[in-house]
């Protein structure tokens, strides 16, 4: 009897957790994944034309750059450094964002981009995951200039010798995205942790890249916020109109 007993208290326990877990999973992600299947639905992978189109891109970069003929033209359409004139840094930034760093494997930056460009394209849509993505790389590019003026001794401040150093790659669009996604559909333990990840890795190794991350957060929080209040603004102004539409027909 006390065997059998001890079984129920078990059985039940585990049934409890499994109920806890099912729960909490359901808060944390339930609403992201059914606008993911609502996206997906009937369509598949032709419902991300952007995020296929971008992954192929950061493929194809990667393997043109691997020759010297390659590389010298890549250089001269993608490739971003703050030491280049203003002008010639923005023209190339819609295509930096596609061209990885040529000693890292292209296939983290590929499955990064497949996975949350993909996420971003089914649940905020094509024009606004554009508009994130190519916000947070100018906004890195343009904090990198002011950061090297600043100099390293003071907070937030780069080194001279970042002038230099390589700024490419679709990391500073994913993180942006990443947070815009987890704040739009609430799953803030999701994206306090890639918050956390992010600060804890400008804090272990301080560089350009760990800073730019940190401006791609800041980037995707004042757009998702702005955003909201756009909505909320819109929303109120659309009732308002509907008030006096209603109270003309009444009279």
């Amino acid at each position: 009897m006390q065997r059998d007993g001890t079984a129920a208290v078990g059985g039940s326990t585990g049934t409890t957790v499994r109920s806890v877990t099912r729960a909490a999973a359901e808060r944390e992600w339930g609403a992201l994944a059914r606008a993911i299947r609502t996206g997906l639905r009937g369509r598949g992978l032709a419902a991300m034309p952007l995020t296929l189109c971008a992954t192929l891109a950061i493929i194809a970069f990667q393997i043109w750059q691997q020759s010297p003929s390659g590389a010298a033209i890549v250089e001269q359409l993608g490739v971003v450094r703050a030491s280049l004139p203003l002008g010639v840094a923005l023209s190339r930034t819609p295509l930096s964002l596609f061209v990885p760093a040529p000693d890292l494997p292209v296939w983290g930056a590929a499955l990064q981009v497949f996975l949350v460009f993909g996420i971003a394209e089914l649940t905020l849509g094509r024009v606004r995951t554009l508009a994130i993505g190519y916000a947070a790389t100018v906004a890195g590019t343009m904090y990198t200039r002011l950061g090297i003026s600043m100099g390293p001794d003071r907070f937030f401040g780069l080194s001279y010798t970042a002038e230099f150093v390589r700024d490419t790659g679709p990391s500073v669009a994913v993180v942006a995205l990443a947070v815009c996604i987890t704040w739009r559909y609430r799953a803030l333990v999701t994206g306090a942790l890639v918050v956390a990840s992010m600060v804890g890795e400008a804090l272990i190794l301080p560089n350009m890249a760990g800073a730019e991350h940190l401006v791609a957060i800041l980037t995707a929080l004042a757009a998702a916020l702005g955003a909201e209040v756009v909505e909320r603004q819109a929303q109120r102004t659309s009732a308002a109109l509907n008030a006096v539409l209603l109270v003309r027909r009444r009279t």
